[in-house]
């Protein structure tokens, strides 16, 4: 029609839904990082309401009320004990930072033979570092402690992703019936496993991610004060946080930690590092396989990749939602494959 060819009118339209879709997806990126840290924070609390649900006879509404009553005081007690503890020592060690890179004092940290001859240049670059912190962190701080007070930008966020979450975890059940009607036959089934595999995966996932976190704030908190090392609670915070960045992030605290006992001329930097490695193994080797067990399994290359991926695309934010992100798609092509194949190997086996 027209002396246009169908099979190229469809490549093109194929082309510009395609562009619509990644636009589209762009334009309300932020919405969409809203929404996915409000599943994140459902699967979080799935297994607490899933326990009140058994204890209060399937009432599900009243279980969400119990957990969420129970989450806020909580979140209100540890603010008030250890969040206004991390909050003082972060901010004395950034009033104290300058201080701390003093040339004499940065002298006497002991370095490995072979960086002996960048002495100089490794005290000058953290006197530098420490000017420029000083002067842009502490008043990006406080601008940040204002926004928080007053900024509706931070207060909606914190608003909506708990009732984003209340509303997952209380229709959960009948979004995936709703989604599953819309489907019949092969379509239907296939479906079906899609959604119980990728639920499996983001459950396996988020729930090891917090346990790990609560587990590596733990033991760093007793072994920084067991050490006497300065700013325990600030240092085993960080390391708890980072831990949500798989790989990087436990890296990145090892050498924040590394820094900060340094150039506060806190001995024993060789025991912080052998305490790492020691950390690491058990929760690689022991504690991540057995809270991981039947969920992601991606080689450590490819979770690099996705995380460095992340990191270029979205930042922080893209970072730690690189991994089930990949394992969902691997989750797609293992089923949308398999679906494939018992439809090439019916016919055959019919013959």
């Amino acid at each position: 029609m027209l002396g246009v060819d169908p099979r190229a009118f469809r490549i093109i339209w194929t082309i510009f839904l395609f562009a619509l879709l990644l636009g589209t997806v762009y334009a309300i990126r932020d919405t969409l990082l809203l929404f996915a840290i409000s599943i994140f924070f459902a699967y979080m609390l799935a297994p607490l309401v899933e326990l009140v649900e058994r204890m209060t006879l399937k009432h599900r509404g009243v279980a969400l009320a119990i957990v969420y009553v129970v989450l806020v005081a909580a979140l209100v007690a540890l603010g008030v004990t250890l969040g206004s503890r991390i909050v003082d020592q972060a901010s004395s060690l950034f009033s104290k930072l300058p201080d701390l890179v003093e040339h004499d004092r940065l002298q006497s940290i002991p370095l490995p033979n072979w960086l002996e001859p960048l002495r100089q240049r490794i005290v000058t670059a953290l006197q530098a570092e420490a000017a420029t912190l000083q002067q842009s962190i502490v008043p990006l701080l406080q601008r940040a402690g204002g926004h928080i007070l007053s900024g509706i930008s931070v207060i909606v966020p914190i608003i909506l992703v708990p009732v984003f979450s209340f509303f997952l975890l209380k229709d959960a059940r009948d979004i995936r019936i709703a989604l599953l009607e819309g489907f019949e036959g092969r379509e239907r089934s296939l479906l079906s496993r899609v959604l119980a595999d990728i639920d499996l995966v983001l459950s396996k996932y988020i729930r090891a991610l917090v346990i790990l976190s609560l587990f590596s704030f733990g033991v760093w908190a007793i072994f920084l004060y067991a050490t006497g090392a300065p700013y325990q609670l600030l240092l085993a915070g960080i390391s708890g946080i980072l831990e949500f960045i798989p790989l990087i992030g436990p890296l990145t605290s090892l050498i924040v930690v590394l820094i900060v006992c340094a150039i506060s001329g806190h001995s024993g930097l060789l025991w912080i590092a052998v305490f790492w490695a020691g950390l690491r193994m058990f929760q690689d080797y022991v504690l991540n396989p057995i809270l991981m067990s039947a969920g992601i399994e991606l080689h450590p290359l490819l979770v690099l990749f996705g995380v460095l991926a992340g990191e270029q695309i979205g930042g922080i934010p893209g970072m730690f939602f690189s991994v089930p992100a990949i394992a969902i798609l691997k989750v797609l092509f293992i089923r949308l494959r398999e679906s494939h194949m018992r439809r090439t190997l019916a016919p055959k086996a019919l013959g």
